[in-house]
């Protein structure tokens, strides 16, 4: 069995070998545009299976997609165009709620899974200063909504709701139980030992 991640993103990577699962990285490159009318969770829904769409899927293995984003005041926050894009997006997070909505998609030869988690995070008021030094530090640049919740933003996160690695960028529990839901195609046994272990055998 084979996991192929359609994502570049090395957060992802580590929460699946954090979990024992190895993975394989392979990336199609699609457009990420939005579409007028659609929800936050149609929107990472929809991406997620255009990647899992775009990698071909090995034999007797599982393509995962998946897309993040962070919704506050109605607006769609994706990755920071630059520092002052990244500083704009903090100002709106600032003192209040938002929602990290994650879309995934597991697919196989014979088998198409779509689905999506909501996490809300309660952001600290921040002044002027910590938002240009944030801004600045480059950490927001390959961030959803422009901020690293495992990261120099932390300090800035006061309370969270639901999935903490939904926020970082993938729903470990969630993804995992649809593995479990498509288990004829995978060793789950395998699944469970410990990555470590599974190397050191190798």
């Amino acid at each position: 069995m084979a996991l192929i991640l359609a994502s570049q993103s090395p957060r992802r990577r580590e929460i699946l070998e954090r979990a024992g699962i190895e993975v394989q990285v392979c990336v199609a490159g699609i457009d990420e545009s939005g579409v007028a009318g659609e929800s936050p969770e149609e929107h990472v829904r929809r991406l997620a299976r255009a990647k899992a769409e775009a990698v071909a899927v090995p034999e007797g293995g599982i393509v995962l997609g998946a897309d993040t984003v962070v919704v506050a005041g109605g607006e769609i926050l994706g990755k920071p165009s630059d520092p002052d894009d990244a500083a704009r997006m903090l100002r709106l997070l600032s003192g209040r709620w938002h929602e990290v909505v994650t879309g995934i998609c597991l697919r196989s030869a014979g088998s198409l899974l779509v689905d999506a988690q909501t996490t809300r995070v309660r952001f600290a008021v921040l002044t002027e200063d910590e938002i240009r030094r944030y801004a600045g530090s480059g950490e927001p640049m390959d961030k959803a909504g422009g901020y690293a919740i495992q990261g120099l933003a932390s300090k800035f996160i006061e309370r969270i709701e639901g999935c903490y690695f939904n926020v970082v960028g993938l729903p470990m529990a969630l993804v995992y139980r649809r593995l479990v839901a498509m288990g004829g195609e995978l060793d789950l046994a395998e699944l469970r030992r410990p990555l470590w272990e599974r190397k050191r055998q190798l």
